[in-house]
């Protein structure tokens, strides 16, 4: 018998990620498919199928297409993900049974929870994000669009985090701090202060030591 449509998932990008993304995927009742650009030479990501390109999806008509963007590089999800909103694709939100979201929090489309993950009141989370394992996002966070909270990692109540920024694994930031776009926080790193957009931050205290961009 042919799977329903409407739980059927498209998975972009067949890798480490992917596969973490897929596991959840089926936890919630979909039928996983993945499209990577290096097919045909990857054909099957352990026990499930390549069926294509990321161009070969796009040729898919929108009609209750599920896809999910399952690439930790923030820029590139970015693209993959403006890309299938052009094409009218639905980008649910993948959040694990074991997670905990508070009613008041907002979690935007395309967004993955992954397990144990916690997220309190009235934090707002913006959409392409990945809320990783095991990561706290406190009260009143205000997170953009295209963001990664690496596993362990825990943010004090109203820090705000900027578009395509990433947190490093094991990372904390303290209350009240402000980390603008595009930034890199390396992991195991304590963020006491502003960071400004564009930078790789690392350290306990945090200070920035490259440019990102």
């Amino acid at each position: 018998m042919d799977p329903d449509i409407n739980r059927v998932l498209y998975i972009i990008g067949a890798s480490g990620h992917g596969k973490v993304i897929a596991d959840l995927a089926e936890l919630l009742g979909y039928t996983v498919y993945f499209y990577d650009d290096a097919y045909p030479e990857k054909q099957q990501i352990e026990h499930w199928t390549v069926l294509g390109t990321f161009d070969d999806l796009l040729q898919l008509e929108p009609d209750k297409i599920n896809v999910a963007v399952a690439i930790g590089n923030n820029v590139i999800r970015q693209e993959k993900i403006l890309l299938c909103e052009k094409h009218h694709y639905q980008l649910p939100r993948l959040i694990h049974p074991s997670a905990i979201i508070s009613k008041y929090a907002q979690v935007g489309t395309g967004t993955v929870v992954l397990a144990g993950a916690v997220i309190n009141a009235f934090a707002r989370i913006g959409r392409g994000c990945i809320i990783n394992t095991a990561s706290v996002v406190e009260h009143d966070c205000i997170i953009n669009d295209f963001v990664h909270i690496s596993p362990n990692s825990a943010l004090a109540g109203s820090v705000f985090i900027g578009e395509c920024s990433w947190i490093g694994i094991g990372s904390q930031i303290n209350q009240l701090v402000n980390v603008d776009e595009h930034v890199l926080i390396g992991a195991g790193s304590t963020v006491v202060k502003n960071i400004p957009a564009n930078v790789v931050a690392f350290g306990s205290p945090a200070k920035v030591i490259s440019h990102n961009r």
